[in-house]
């Protein structure tokens, strides 16, 4: 793996402060989060985009910008992206974890807010998002919920109760503290700069989601936030070489990242750290603000 500049990454006595040391406890911030930047990474995805930024378009509080990674699409999503007033950049290495990457560096808000293509946010997801956060003033990140919007009826909500249910336990039992969900999700722009030559940009196969928790470490407070609600596609979920594919995906972001940081220190740091005095408050929690 490379890193940004095309060095090597540091090695893992270097990675190791981000779980061990007590600087990166998020010191908390008063007042308003500002400014909310949304980032979408997106390869021949138009019309599902198109969807999306509808309803970016009716927020009842607008985002600073949406910015759009052209990820080497061969379809109309950049064309789309530009006829919502989208900010278009691109990344010409093909994958998720480059793609959000990019968007990421690019951001010019205090929060660097995350949708998938498919994602369809809840009129007030960003006036959430800056809630959430202003709410919670040592979290350097949130994650959210969904329901699949194109599934069988019955199924719309039972579906992300399971599959999110799961992935949310079994990503916090294997790293120790919450993971991320790329479809619904914000960190500050802060934390993501101490981080960003260290997230597994070069490596195709892996989520990028559970990656960037990962490497933001157990002392990094990620908060789950049932107001941060989307529709999301149920076509991840399609077939079992897909759901092979992405159960592939979890174990590589698991094993790179365990290798810089194995589990039993993420579970060490965690437990040392709960319950937490700060407020009152615990490393992780599910809110309903």
């Amino acid at each position: 793996m490379t890193t940004r500049s095309g060095t090597s990454p540091p090695g893992r006595s270097a990675l190791l402060p981000v779980v061990r040391s007590s600087r990166w406890v998020w010191p908390g911030r008063a007042g308003s989060v500002a400014e909310v930047s949304v980032v979408i990474p997106v390869r021949n995805d138009g019309e599902h985009l198109r969807q999306c930024l509808g309803a970016l378009a009716r927020q009842t509080v607008s985002p600073l910008e949406v910015i759009i990674v052209d990820n080497a699409s061969t379809d109309d999503s950049a064309d789309v992206a530009r006829a919502h007033g989208a900010r278009v950049i691109t990344e010409p290495s093909i994958g998720i974890p480059a793609a959000a990457a990019t968007g990421y560096d690019a951001a010019l808000g205090s929060v660097i807010a995350r949708l998938d293509a498919d994602s369809v946010p809840a009129d007030d997801w960003v006036e959430q998002v800056r809630k959430a956060l202003d709410h919670r003033p040592h979290a350097v990140a949130v994650s959210g919920f969904g329901v699949f919007h194109d599934a069988p009826f019955g199924l719309r909500r039972l579906l992300p109760i399971v599959y999110l249910g799961t992935y949310y336990l079994l990503g916090a039992a294997a790293a120790g503290h919450h993971v991320l969900w790329g479809s619904s999700m914000a960190v500050r722009r802060e934390a993501w700069a101490v981080v960003s030559e260290r997230v597994h940009r070069g490596e195709r196969e892996i989520h990028d989601d559970m990656d960037l928790a990962l490497v933001l470490g157990p002392r990094a407070r990620v908060s789950l936030v049932t107001t941060l609600t989307v529709g999301a596609s149920v076509r991840s979920l399609h077939g079992l070489p897909q759901l092979r594919r992405r159960l592939d995906r979890a174990f590589r972001t698991l094993r790179l990242n365990w290798h810089e940081a194995p589990p039993w220190e993420r579970w060490a740091v965690t437990l040392r750290l709960t319950p937490r005095t700060e407020h009152g408050q615990h490393t992780g929690e599910v809110d309903h603000r």
